[in-house]
């Protein structure tokens, strides 16, 4: 089966590229391979189908991902037949020379040839990512994780997470990654992390968000409670008449910014209602109805 270079059907330099060039490039393409105005050019058919079927396969994520495999392996073999060529036509015109004043060097050609043939050549790296708790990484933690390894068995790695790392860091693990090619060194292994919002807390850049959960009563006379964030509690004055969805901003007791701060701790307000009352606090309720004049819906 012929290897078709998709890169270089649309005219793209590298495997490096976003989705959005992948598609650009397939617009220039077509366009400029169009049957319609190349009228002459009886090939310009084929060329529009290798051109869509380059774009189907890379503009999807997963047979992109198994198409540079084949297209890196097929990039390194061609190299490596290119710097083959190169060094016979080198050592052919350089025993040209040596024999018209030494003789024959067709042993030193045999060496020169076996040594250029052993090109070291860099294992591919991998990526993969892991989902980490908000509340574990603020800590730092090692974490287990399996991976597949190019033979089919798996492999168990540690990875040691630092304290306040970011949503989408990468860490590297040198020399995990695909075993490298004539003595080469391995690749390496890209882990991207993840953090997870749980129940008690949400990420945005800096700042955490939580809840701040008070009674009808709590809201209504104010109060002062304990606003929990992460590592520790902060005691905060509720302001009276306080209402549902209004937030209270705690200064520096938000995420790790990495630079020895940290963003806020920014607290949601939800009055709560209890589902279900006592006598007394039936009567108290009741008796509130009738003598408060407060109307919310007006």
């Amino acid at each position: 089966m012929v290897f078709k270079d998709y890169y270089k059907v649309l005219e793209l330099k590298t495997n490096k590229v976003s989705s959005e060039e992948i598609k650009n490039a397939y617009r220039l393409a077509v366009k400029k391979n169009h049957p319609d105005l190349n009228i002459t050019d009886k090939l310009s058919e084929e060329k529009i189908k290798d051109i869509n079927e380059a774009y189907r396969i890379l503009s999807n994520p997963s047979a992109k991902r198994k198409y540079d495999r084949i297209w890196t392996r097929n990039n390194m073999a061609t190299k490596q037949k290119q710097y083959k060529e190169e060094n016979k036509k080198t050592n052919s015109a350089f025993g040209e020379f040596f024999n018209m004043f030494f003789g024959n060097v067709e042993n030193v050609k045999e060496k020169v040839t076996t040594k250029s043939e052993k090109i070291p050549i860099k294992g591919e790296n991998i990526e993969t990512s892991i989902d980490v708790d908000i509340e574990e990484v603020f800590y730092g933690l090692d974490k287990k994780i399996s991976l597949r390894t190019v033979d089919g068995k798996m492999k168990v790695f540690t990875v040691s997470i630092p304290a306040g790392l970011h949503n989408g860091e990468k860490i590297r693990l040198i020399g995990q990654g695909k075993e490298g090619i004539n003595g080469g060194k391995n690749g390496d292994l890209f882990i991207k992390v993840n953090i997870k919002d749980n129940e008690k807390f949400s990420l945005k850049g800096n700042n955490l968000y939580t809840n701040l959960y008070l009674t009808p009563w709590e809201a209504a006379l104010g109060t002062r409670t304990t606003i929990y964030s992460i590592d520790e509690g902060t005691v905060v004055y509720i302001p009276e008449g306080i209402e549902t969805g209004e937030v209270l901003r705690i200064s520096g007791k938000g995420y790790k910014d990495g630079k020895g701060s940290r963003g806020d701790l920014i607290a949601k307000v939800n009055i709560m209602v209890p589902k279900e009352l006592s006598k007394e606090e039936k009567k108290l309720f009741e008796k509130l109805s009738t003598v408060s004049s407060f109307n919310p819906r007006k």
